[in-house]
Order: C-alpha cells, then sequence, then structure tokens
C-alpha cells in the first residue's frame, strides 16, 4: 500500500512542484503579503526590513557555505572515495542499497552536513551502479533523508552556536555545553529511532516496476586530474607539491587542540577550521584542493542565490510580528510538559518559510528562550525543540536539498514526493518521543 502511496504521491509533486528558486520568490512574496496585512499602515518599514534583512546574516552565510564547501572538498579526496566504492560494493539487492545509502550518509550527516552532501551524492551514485534494479531517485532520497538528524551531530546550528560564547541569548540563556544539547539522552532517543524506522519507511516505498535506474553522465574528471600532473616548471611543483598542505593543514588543528585544552567548546568556526585543515592535509596538493573547492562551488551557487531571499523573509517575518504571532498563539497553550512539542511544531512551520538553522534560532530564540523559561523549561531543552523542528521539515522544504541534487544531476521534483511522505513520519515519531525524553 505504501509503495502505491509513494508511486502515485511522487508522480503529482513532478508534476506540480516548481523549481527551489520560484519557491524562494513565491515564498518572499507570500511573506511579504502576510506582513502587510499584520502591518497596513507601515508597508514601508517592511520594504526597509526586507533589504536589510538580505544582508544581516552574511557572516553566518560565510560560516555556512564554508561548512558545506570545506566538508563537500574534504568528501572528495581520492581515499574517501575508494572508501565510499567499497562501501557501496556491500549492497547486493536494492533494498540493501537504500538500507546502506541511508546509512552512510547518516553517519557522514552526524559528522558535518556539508561532508554529508558529496558523501550522500558518492555512496547513492556508486551503489546505483551496482544495482540497477534500484530506484536512484529514491536512492537520492535516501541519502538526503539523514538531514533530519543534523540537529543532534557534530555540525548542528543551533547546537553549535548556544555552545559559543559570546551567542546573542547568552544573557538570557547562558552558554549551553553540548552535553545539555547534542550529547543529551533525549537527543540520542530520537536519534537512534530515527536512524532504526526511516530506513524501514523507506524501503516500504520502494517501487516494483517503473525503475529509473542511475544513468552515468557524459562528463569525467579524468582530464583536469591530467592536466595537474603535466607541469614541471618550478610554479608546477609548488602547486603540486603536498608539503605546503600539510604544512598549513597542521597550523589549524594545533590551533584546534590548543583550543580544546584551554576549555573551548565546539562550534561553527573550529569545525570549518577542522574541516578545511584535514582537507588541505589529506588532498595531494593545494591545486587539487582548489579545483576541489571549486566544484564545490558550482553545487552550493543555488543556496548562495536564495538564502539571502530566505534571510530577507526571516526579517519580514520579525518586524511584521507575524513570526511573534505564530510562535505566541502555539506556545500559549503549551503546558511545561508540551511546551517542547509546540516549539518542535512551530520550528517545522517557520523552517518551511525560512529553511535557515542559525537563521531561524535568531528569529525564534529570542521569543521561545524567554518563554519556555517561564514555564520552567531548560533552554537546552527549547533549543533542541527548534534544532529538530528545523530539520524535520527540511524534508518538505526543498532548499537544502539543492546541492547534493546538483551533484547527482536530478531536479527537486524526482526526490521530494517521497521526503514530504518521510517527513510526516518523523514528525510523528519525534513528537511522541520528544513528550517523554526531554
Amino acid at each position: 500500500m505504501l509503495t502505491r502511496m509513494a508511486d502515485r504521491f511522487s508522480k503529482l509533486v513532478e508534476k506540480y512542484l516548481p523549481d527551489a528558486f520560484v519557491i524562494a520568490v513565491l515564498m518572499t512574496l507570500f511573506v511579504f503579503i502576510l506582513g502587510l496585512f499584520m502591518k497596513p499602515s507601515e508597508p514601508v518599514e517592511l520594504f526597509k526590513s526586507f533589504g536589510d534583512g538580505f544582508w544581516v546574516y552574511l557572516a553566518f552565510t560565510m560560516q555556512m557555505v564554508l561548512l558545506l564547501m570545506t566538508g563537500m572538498a574534504l568528501a572528495s579526496v581520492p581515499t574517501v572515495e575508494r572508501i565510499l566504492e567499497n562501501l557501496a560494493s556491500k549492497a547486493q539487492t536494492a533494498n540493501q542499497a537504500y538500507v546502506l545509502t541511508f546509512l552512510i550518509s547518516s553517519a557522514a550527516y552526524y559528522i558535518n552536513w556539508g561532508l554529508a552532501v558529496v558523501v550522500g551524492a558518492i555512496i547513492a551514485r556508486e551503489v546505483g551502479k551496482r544495482n540497477q534494479n534500484a530506484h536512484f531517485p529514491l536512492l537520492i532520497a535516501a541519502a538526503y533523508a539523514p538531514t533530519v538528524l543534523y540537529t543532534a551531530g557534530l555540525s548542528s546550528s543551533i547546537g553549535l552556536t548556544v555552545a559559543t560564547e559570546g551567542h546573542f541569548l547568552e544573557k538570557v540563556a547562558g552558554v549551553i555545553p553540548t552535553s545539555e544539547t547534542i550529547f543529551h539522552p533525549g537527543t540520542i532517543t530520537i536519534l537512534v529511532a530515527l536512524l532504526i524506522t526511516i530506513p524501514i519507511f523507506i524501503v516500504l516505498m520502494a517501487p516494483k516496476k517503473g525503475i529509473i535506474s542511475y544513468t552515468p553522465p557524459t562528463n569525467s574528471k579524468k582530464a583536469a586530474e591530467q592536466e595537474e600532473n603535466s607541469n614541471d616548471t618550478p610554479a608546477g611543483k609548488l602547486e603540486s607539491t603536498p608539503f605546503l598542505g600539510i604544512a598549513i593543514g597542521l597550523i589549524g588543528l594545533i590551533y584546534i587542540v590548543f583550543e580544546f585544552v584551554n576549555g573551548r567548546n565546539l562550534d561553527l568556526n573550529l569545525i570549518n577550521i577542522a574541516f578545511l585543515s584535514l582537507g588541505l592535509i589529506l588532498h595531494k596538493s593545494l591545486i587539487q584542493y582548489a579545483k576541489a573547492f571549486k566544484e564545490a562551488a558550482s553545487a552550493i551557487s543555488p543556496i548562495i542565490l536564495q538564502f539571502p531571499f530566505y534571510a530577507g523573509i526571516i526579517a519580514v517575518l520579525g518586524s511584521s510580528g507575524l513570526a511573534e504571532s505564530i510562535i505566541n498563539g502555539m506556545t500559549s497553550i503549551a503546558s511545561k510538559e508540551t511546551f517542547d512539542i509546540f516549539t518542535y511544531w512551530t520550528a517545522g512551520f517557520v523552517n518551511i518559510l525560512a529553511p535557515s538553522g542559525g537563521g531561524q534560532w535568531a528569529l525564534q530564540g529570542p521569543l521561545q528562550v524567554p518563554a519556555g523559561l517561564q514555564l520552567g523549561v531548560d533552554p537546552a531543552v527549547t533549543a533542541m525543540a527548534v534544532g529538530w523542528g528545523d530539520a524535520w521539515t527540511n524534508l518538505i522544504q526543498p532548499f537544502w536539498a539543492l546541492p547534493i541534487l546538483s551533484v547527482v544531476g536530478l531536479h527537486i521534483r524526482h526526490i521530494m514526493g517521497y521526503c514530504i511522505l518521510l517527513g510526516i513520519w518523523v514528525g510523528f515519531i519525534t513528537t511522541i518521543l520528544m513528550f517523554f525524553v526531554y
């Protein structure tokens, strides 16, 4: 039954879902119109907040872009690619292909969601090569589905933000160590439950007919790799020597060790330096790393294009009072026991309008944390509830699927039908668990 439902729903989504950039523009217009209804006497303020909002999150945008690009560059290290290719050979059937793709991508998302973009794409591609009976769009959906887990991982935007000294809510919530957020027993419980149930759901959705197998692209990176080895000039030798990358990479890793020794918590900047340093060390040369970074940039370009629009949406949601109305309306009926659940639902809805973990926390945190404190809710619980809600509807809002789709050459229409059905399951199981584990 689930197979037929997924097939019909997927075809419906393929027919009616527009491009992600079109969705971003439609969301912008939708929120702007709602904002005008909220403040009909102050339209100029909305125009100003939208324009100013484009640039408010520039620093955070750069952090996110670097997180993705350093992760993608690290995943493209030949040794890493060979490991993924060897792992892909373990799947002998279509169902094993879906489960293996999901689990490997989940491990990558836990480490770094930028790394996971390429790890998921590579593993799905290699598994698809070896399993022509596997439905490739569902394989990509399986590679992307662990996006719902990233908030419990080492690159959790909100978990790392609140663990960073000087974060914007420090006076209200304090600096919250990761032991109370991403390493909390409740967070781990939800993580394990989703790791077990999502691949089962994916297998149950797998089509029995109309299989779209993996089709290899016509282009190849071999020419670029051969070009790298053809230059014997002094400049070429500097570009191709591994020494420079290892030297500068070790400087970065030593810096990280000293920061941890001095008591610094894991945060976005440390994650970025760590993956940049590891990438520089593991790639054969600086020029090879530069080429990997360039290739990552092409996959990230849709995010760079659309992120300012969603930043503008966040600003309009704030200045119009629309976000405050949504958040206060949902949390006003919550008790201490249900506050995290209502916060989770609210965050899921807001994420559809503005998909940005850090940006969303900047919008919701100042409203949710004080409301939670009044009910006696720990700010760490509130932070994780927002984080889980933000991650949950990434399966419905296609923005963060764009890099992996760019890598494999598919359109959002091919996978979103499966992702939305997965989103319904994730919302159901997480809501139930949150009532008991936090």
